[in-house]
């Protein structure tokens, strides 16, 4: 695959190659793209939970509950 890119973005990208340690562009272009991967299904779990209904009440009592889990747990 090439890719073609305006001067000012060449520039850009050997400067981040350069500056980050990149051993090249082409490691600097595929990290952007697992990033970017990365973030649609983080993107697609946070929009699924959003969806779901919730299964249980985050109320008072839910998190005097969580905490006291935490602190035994804490003493173990």
């Amino acid at each position: 695959m090439n890719i073609s890119l305006p001067a000012q973005l060449k520039t850009f990208v050997d400067e981040q190659v350069a500056g980050r340690g990149y051993g090249s562009c082409s490691a600097y272009i595929r990290e952007l793209i697992r990033d970017d991967r990365d973030r649609a299904h983080l993107r697609s779990l946070l929009l699924e939970g959003a969806e779901s209904p919730p299964s249980v009440l985050a109320d008072t009592t839910y998190f005097e509950t969580l905490r006291t889990r935490v602190r035994r747990n804490s003493k173990e």
